[in-house]
């Protein structure tokens, strides 16, 4: 399946129909015109089913605003809801549920929404209360970021997900501010659990993050300095449509079983690890083609994982993979790993993870570097667990290799790390180019750290309340990207120091000197397009491994859909994406390629593999039962 654009935000009207509109049109003049007639005696004597005068065309008009207004008067918080219908259908549309309505935020149980019987009183005095988003008697949401929430200023509306996609609109620009403000105010109270004030807002971002508490006041001088870097990146402009701007060039069918992870190379071939063993195939600058070769996992390597690896981590130029598997089904916490001879096939060995004499757990692995697999003498990795950061070695600690055939079980040496005592809750990790760190937790928090000490972060960067199940870093370590279930945050690492010289966090403190990050968000409506498991997974700047180079794309997963933005377009905050927008800025214009199935992993190749009339190397979408590429053409990438 091809790529597909982003919907558009839809104008809203009274009416998505010519029926519709007529029926609507003689329901008010029915049920209403006398209240009409009488401010407008005697403009209109009878209501005309089809008025045949601008002057009647005019009056019925003012008729029906001061019907409006009237309503207005009397009721809090006016607002119009509508709904969307048919979105996988050949006329989605639009749809009024309620022409007159009021919204309010309610703090209740959170079995409150389940609740209809419930009134809408606001309790008090209970600490597990929440906040919530009830509009009319449609919707009863809880206000957090599952809503995707997204505000429309230049038409007062608001779009957002909740058992469906709706858009509620309002009647005046005060109305909407309104609105927000107290969105935000309650969303904060349920995020982090008290009063949103300046005095709280201190104590969840701390002193040195001001910008992220208070963006509008931000320094944008980051972002713009920034963009120097890109000078030989092409530029896109937005919107510009074009029907094929990803061609689809090859899928390839996986071979002995579901595909559960993806090993791209940046020399000659990638890896498809299924469930019963690996799947060779070849690298090209149009994607990637099948070879024909497939390695099953051999019976030693069967005895001893429980489930299908998990992870696979190229190394030593390519010729290993470093196997990791759960020790249980839905937990991902393993006691070992096994390595994987790519050239004869074979497991060399199975290796334990341990400490000072005593068996340990780690819950992720990655390469010294971006550009590590690629390194023929390599043989260290690095390690991640809840509360340990540390570095593997594949050689005894007199710097021997050891003799697999022999060992029994060799274990890892611990060459380099910190156990920290509690409370880092480690989820994810990744590196620059140079080695530098960047860990995601459970929490939110995003800390880095320099090549020389895994002791102390230089830089933590607050959470916004949402755990990073993963997290990438650009090679030069200037940009950070951060993935949530709803979200991906976007962190700008350059600062000046004290004496007028530009560092990234790996390297130094950044002190109060920190600009604002930005988020990149789906359209409520393309959320709920995504499926069921509409969670964002794995999002990843493009591939590159040389100083000098910059990444020009960023993609991740949702669901069935692979979601690619433009990185220069998203750091440009002239875009007309963050117009009038309130607090973060958040990036709605991206590129969706749709698939049948869920996505097990979207990737982009090395640069290398990129021809000169693309801007960007083919990116590779794996489903649990087939492989596909994607080349880009510049002429006509837009996102919109």
């Amino acid at each position: 399946m091809g790529a597909a654009e982003s919907r558009q935000d839809l104008e809203l009207s009274d009416t998505e129909s010519d029926d519709d509109q007529q029926h609507s049109e003689q329901e008010d003049q029915e049920d209403d015109y006398e209240d009409v007639k009488d401010h407008h005696s005697p403009i209109i004597k009878t209501p005309p089913k089809t008025p045949s005068s601008v002057d009647a065309i005019e009056a019925k008009l003012k008729a029906l605003k001061l019907k409006y207004q009237s309503k207005n008067q009397s009721l809090a918080n006016p607002v119009k809801l509508y709904v969307y219908t048919g979105a996988n259908s050949s006329n989605p549309k639009w749809v009024i549920v309620d022409k007159l309505t009021s919204f309010s935020f309610i703090k209740k149980t959170m079995n409150w929404k389940d609740n209809e019987d419930d009134d809408d009183d606001e309790e008090e005095g209970d600490d597990d209360l929440n906040w919530f988003l009830k509009v009319g008697s449609k919707v009863r949401a809880t206000v957090d970021q599952n809503l995707q929430l997204k505000p429309l200023m230049d038409q007062l509306r608001i779009d957002f997900v909740s058992n469906g996609v709706y858009a509620i609109k309002f009647f005046s620009l005060e109305e909407y501010k309104g609105f927000i403000e107290k969105y935000e105010k309650c969303l904060f109270e349920n995020t982090y659990g008290f009063e949103c004030n300046e005095e709280n807002k201190a104590k969840v971002y701390g002193k040195d993050f001001v910008a992220w508490a208070n963006p509008e006041a931000a320094d944008e001088s980051m972002w713009e300095d920034a963009e120097d870097s890109f000078g030989n990146s092409p530029v896109f402009k937005t919107p510009v449509r074009g029907n094929h701007d990803l061609r689809e060039e090859f899928e390839e069918a996986a071979k002995g079983g579901s595909i559960k992870s993806l090993a791209l190379g940046a020399l000659d071939n990638s890896f498809l690890v299924s469930d019963s063993g690996i799947q060779v195939v070849k690298n090209f600058s149009h994607g990637i083609v099948g070879k024909g070769v497939y390695v099953n996992f051999d019976d030693g390597m069967k005895g001893h994982v429980d489930a299908t690896p998990r992870k696979a981590l190229l190394m030593k130029a390519e010729t290993n993979m470093l196997l990791m598997s759960p020790m249980t089904s839905g937990k991902p916490h393993t006691n070992g790993i096994h390595q994987f001879d790519i050239e004869t096939g074979k497991v060399v060995t199975e290796w334990k993870f341990a400490k000072d004499g005593t068996d340990i757990t780690m819950r992720d692995v990655t390469n010294d570097s971006k550009g590590a697999q690629m390194d023929p003498s390599g043989s260290t990795f690095l390690g991640l667990d809840d509360n340990r950061l540390c570095r593997w070695d594949m050689r005894d600690r007199h710097g021997i290799v050891q003799n697999l055939a022999d060992a029994n079980t060799p274990v890892l040496n611990w060459t380099q790390g910190h156990q920290f005592s509690r409370g880092t809750n480690f989820q994810c990790f990744a590196t620059t180019g140079d080695g530098s760190i960047v860990v995601g937790s459970l929490d939110g928090k995003i800390r880095l750290y320099s090549v020389s000490s895994m002791r102390q972060a230089k830089t933590a960067f607050p959470g916004l309340g949402s755990p990073i199940t993963h997290v990438d870093v650009t090679y030069d370590g200037k940009w950070i990207l951060g993935t949530t279930d709803t979200y991906l945050i976007l962190i700008c690492t350059l600062f000046t120091d004290k004496d007028g010289k530009s560092k990234t966090g790996f390297a130094g403190r950044m002190g109060n000197r920190i600009a604002a990050p930005r988020l990149l968000k789906l359209n409520p409506l393309d959320s709920h397009r995504a499926g069921v498991f509409n969670k964002f997974r794995g999002a990843q700047f493009s591939w590159v491994t040389e100083d000098g180079k910059q990444e020009r794309h960023l993609v991740a997963t949702v669901g069935k859909f692979s979601v690619i933005w433009n990185f220069q377009q998203v750091k440009d905050g002239s875009h007309e994406c963050y117009r009038n927008q309130v607090g973060l800025k958040s990036c709605y214009c991206y590129k969706i390629v749709p698939k049948d199935d869920s996505i097990v992993d979207s990737r982009f190749m090395h640069e290398k593999f990129a021809v000169s009339d693309s801007p960007e190397a083919p990116l590779v979408v794996a489903t649990p039962m087939k492989v596909s590429s994607f080349s880009i053409s510049s002429s006509r990438l837009s996102y919109a």
